[in-house]
């Protein structure tokens, strides 16, 4: 008669011992990869939201640029001088502000 009555205690308390292993690598995942992930990103949007007329940043393609001016209709907007040639580019084009990169 005891044995049934811990076999059937049994099941309930393992449930929740099968669950934490589970929790665990669902915080070790959250702490590792999302929350970095998120910080390195609005990091990033911080950066690219004080981008000015002048700055001399680096492109996703790897090349230097320096930033004409940004569209006043569309702050989304960057025209930037390649050599002596003035293009129009998205903010998300730009990685880096050429000071912070390391240069070889």
């Amino acid at each position: 008669m005891t044995l049934a009555f811990l076999q059937q205690a049994q099941p309930q308390g393992s449930a929740l011992i099968q669950m934490l292993p589970i929790l665990g690598i669902g915080l070790l995942f959250y702490f590792l990869m999302i929350r970095p992930q998120s910080k390195a990103r609005k990091e990033m949007e911080a950066r690219l939201s004080t981008l000015k007329a002048g700055d001399e940043v680096v492109l996703g393609s790897g090349l230097y640029a320096t930033i004409e001016r940004v569209d006043e209709k569309d702050a989304k907007i960057l025209y930037i001088k390649l050599g002596s040639s003035v293009v129009k580019a998205k903010r998300q084009a730009v990685v880096a502000l050429a000071s912070e990169t390391k240069q070889d």
